[in-house]
């Protein structure tokens, strides 16, 4: 048996992603390709979507070793924008594995999402580091300090709104790349949302579009449901209406209480939640208008 290394680098040291949208039309991939193999990029892995066979958009994912590259990675980026990119008019981006994303967590008083996300996140799990938790509430801060993370308390109430999600908004721009909403039971305001574009990431305890706004689990049952769900969903202006990243349900019957509800629907939501984080870090995600195209493993 042939073993690795002991000082072998990980797989993710040397990773680059590559995420494309543009027009849909012949030669992309191959453009694409030929012009990492040129440079000594090595492609391990690759996905692709077109939303239509004649006029439609097209969505790439791919993933190449950079050991071999025969420039810079920054002359990597200025060569294909000149003679990839701007030929077949994408948007795109080009990021690095080995770059873990600061990602912050909002958090109220529920904490089972939040230790979730600390504890994969400290066991490795998730590619990220969390450099600080807010709450409108003092209740989690043990828990999260326990973590060696920084607790920030940021009250909010009727009259403190706006100068308390400006206060936030400061604390955060600049210092992180993905927020989470992990059960923060506040309403953020435009102008918060509006600085951080495609960078909240909600769990809606609620298989959207059903059961929107306050008591999802009560208003199932009160409905009998037969399935209950969760919904992560990237944050917009509208309510609970952001294009969605992931969904998962659990089937109930009659017998089940509100409260088991809410206990099954926890555990649904943890799951949702951390494969959502999950697929944003790792640059698996491209947000299409108020849809997602979600490249999985």
């Amino acid at each position: 048996m042939i073993s690795e290394s002991m000082d072998a680098a990980p797989a993710s040291a040397t990773t680059a992603r590559l995420l494309v949208t543009c027009p849909d039309q012949p030669g992309i991939i191959s453009a694409v390709s030929t012009f990492l193999y040129h440079h000594g990029a090595n492609i391990t892995d690759l996905d692709q979507h077109s939303s239509d066979l004649n006029g439609g958009r097209f969505f790439l994912r791919l993933e190449f070793q950079t050991p071999g590259l025969d420039c810079s990675l920054d002359a990597l980026e200025t060569n294909f924008r000149n003679r990839v990119a701007d030929k077949y008019r994408m948007d795109w981006r080009l990021s690095y594995a080995s770059d873990k994303k600061r990602m912050a967590i909002l958090v109220s008083k529920h904490d089972h999402a939040l230790m979730e996300l600390l504890w994969r996140t400290m066991r490795g799990n998730l590619p990220a580091t969390i450099p600080m938790v807010i709450s409108n509430h003092e209740d989690l801060r043990g828990e999260v300090e326990r973590f060696g993370i920084p607790y920030h308390h940021v009250p909010v109430s009727k009259d403190t709104k706006v100068d308390s999600y400006a206060a936030m908004a400061d604390m955060l721009d600049g210092k992180v790349d993905l927020i989470v909403l992990a059960r923060y039971m506040q309403v953020l305001s435009p102008e918060f949302v509006g600085r951080f574009p495609q960078q909240i990431i909600n769990i809606h305890h609620s298989f959207l579009p059903a059961f929107v706004g306050a008591n999802p689990y009560l208003q199932a049952w009160q409905r009998g449901v037969k399935l209950i769900g969760a919904t992560s969903h990237y944050v917009t202006d509208e309510l609970d209406q952001g294009p969605i990243i992931e969904q998962n349900v659990q089937r109930v019957s009659h017998r089940h209480s509100a409260e088991e509800l809410k206990a099954l629907g926890q555990d649904v939501e943890r799951s949702v939640l951390l494969r959502a984080v999950q697929w944003h870090l790792e640059d698996r995600v491209i947000v299409d208008g108020n849809k997602t195209v979600v490249f999985v493993k």
